[in-house]
């Protein structure tokens, strides 16, 4: 009996993960930071939460085009670019000493790195590698989103508190590096590069690059647009954005702390909403496959909402079983949403749909940056985060609504080669 060989969209796969886990890490290491550079720095919660605004902000904005840039120089090319801005961009934070140099640092270098591997990387791997298990690869790479959390906060929060908040960018840096040769020798743009068919797939020609990504980009944004259920997903995912990067991503540890929680504590806690998380994702990309991806999407949220409600009578000096019990929920809801908002894109959008998905985790991180900054106003202006919670949680049931308004028609190819072009049938008002 001939050995079973394991196929290659696997190991792609893999590298992505990887590739996917150091962005998500680098990307939430600003959480820990804010306390150590107001400490050291005298800057405001507000003038440090802009950085992270900017950082979350380019997050999104880059990704549609990061998506287009795939089609036309490759994912190798774009992700390994993507990690040397990170490196650059974190370890040159060492050397900082004012304000416009967080912005430019953190904000603009490494915004643009991760959202280069953002979760239009996902949607990029699985459309051209997966035909079989797409949802389910979806949400295992969302997941590294989550597993890339769990890893860096705790670390970094423990050098941040230790050796000082240098050495914590400066192992940022190091870690993106490490990364650089792993993309450059193992991730392929294509199945037909090495000779294969996706997964599940039948055979096809590698795709002439696509000139004018910028250009692309920007027609796609149009036509999609002028459709219904584009406004009902980028509205939903910009609420998305608020209230888990934005909200709870990066003001979550300083919010614990004004109440007497260590810091390190409350990174721990953060990490292990990062560990269930990954169950969520996972979970969320199977059901994704097997549940309509809207009614998923409607109590995903209106879950959300109703435990952001709850969360600003869980904070204490220390971890009471309650705040065990919200961590562990909202982990399990925390990118939930991603494989069923990837998997509706791709069936109204068709061989747009990532390009589509780009624009929607395009917002997303617009309401990750209004609330990253806007929370921190909210501290500096009351005192307390309040506000800024029951705020979140009144916007994620207008999402969970918003959610079930999207209305499609049919359901297209799985292969990716169903027409470009939205469905103009979808834009129909929806029934209530």
């Amino acid at each position: 009996m001939g050995r079973m060989r394991i196929h290659r969209a696997w190991f792609v796969a893999a590298v992505a993960f990887v590739a996917i886990l150091g962005a998500a890490g680098f990307r939430a290491t600003p959480g820990v930071l804010i306390t150590p550079l107001e400490n050291e720095f005298g800057w405001s919660k507000g003038t440090i939460s802009l950085a992270v605004s900017i950082n979350l902000m380019l997050y999104g904005l880059t990704a549609p085009f990061a998506a287009a840039l795939m089609d036309r120089f490759g994912m190798r090319r774009v992700v390994t670019l993507a990690l040397l801005l990170v490196a650059a961009g974190s370890g040159l934070t060492v050397l900082m000493t004012a304000s416009w140099q967080l912005l430019l640092l953190w904000g603009v270098l490494v915004g643009l790195g991760t959202g280069s591997m953002a979760l239009v990387f996902v949607a990029t791997v699985t459309d051209r590698w997966f035909v079989r298990h797409r949802g389910l690869v979806t949400g295992i790479l969302t997941a590294a989103g989550a597993t890339g959390q769990l890893i860096f906060l705790p670390v970094l929060a423990h050098l941040a508190d230790g050796p000082g908040w240098r050495v914590a960018s400066l192992s940022v840096a190091g870690a993106a590096l490490a990364v650089v040769p792993l993309v450059w020798l193992l991730l392929r743009d294509h199945p037909a590069d090495v000779g294969t068919t996706p997964l599940g797939g039948e055979a096809v020609a590698r795709p002439e690059p696509l000139p004018g990504a910028a250009t692309r980009a920007l027609r796609v944004l149009r036509d999609a647009a002028r459709t219904k259920p584009f406004w009902y997903l980028a509205g939903g995912f910009a609420i998305c954005g608020m209230s888990t990067n934005g909200l709870v991503g990066t003001h979550f540890i300083p919010a614990a702390h004004d109440h007497g929680m260590p810091q390190t504590v409350a990174a721990g806690l953060l990490a292990l909403i990062g560990i269930f998380d990954i169950a969520g994702t996972v979970a969320s990309g199977w059901l994704s496959d097997r549940v309509d991806p809207r009614v998923l999407l409607g109590a995903y949220y209106a879950l959300r909402g109703l435990s952001l409600m709850v969360l600003p009578s869980l904070f204490a000096a220390t971890t009471e079983p309650s705040m065990l019990v919200f961590v562990i929920f909202y982990g399990l809801d925390w990118v939930a949403t991603v494989p069923p908002t990837v998997a509706l894109c791709r069936r109204i959008y068709g061989a747009d749909g990532a390009v589509v998905f780009g624009w929607v985790f395009a917002s997303h991180q617009i309401g990750a940056a209004v609330a990253a900054v806007g929370a921190g106003l909210a501290r500096d202006q009351f005192g307390a985060y309040t506000v800024a919670w029951y705020a979140a949680g009144a916007l994620c049931l207008l999402a969970a609504g918003m959610s079930l308004a999207v209305r499609t028609v049919g359901k297209r190819r799985e292969d990716g080669s169903a027409a470009g072009r939205p469905d103009r049938t979808s834009e129909s008002a929806p029934t209530h």
